[in-house]
């Protein structure tokens, strides 16, 4: 009885088995998705930053050169 046992429980255990690491698989497969899509997004954010910080760099240069320019009307 307990050799019965023994074979029914193994031959029912090797499907649960492959089950098991099959959905480990795609459970790997969708993480490695998720860590490479918030690293194209971190990417995207930091290009972004790169804009806007040239954006306001550029901006307070023509703001300063305006300043220059309106204190030399003001001297004169």
């Amino acid at each position: 009885m307990t050799t019965g046992t023994i074979a029914v429980i193994m031959v029912f255990s090797i499907p649960i088995i492959a089950i098991l690491a099959d959905h480990f698989q795609k459970q790997s497969k969708l993480k490695h998705k998720v860590v490479k899509d918030q690293l194209e997004l971190e990417k995207l954010k930091h290009e972004n930053f790169m804009l806007e910080t040239e954006k306001m760099r550029q901006e307070l240069e023509i703001q300063l050169k305006l300043d220059e320019i309106k204190n030399k009307k003001e001297i004169l």
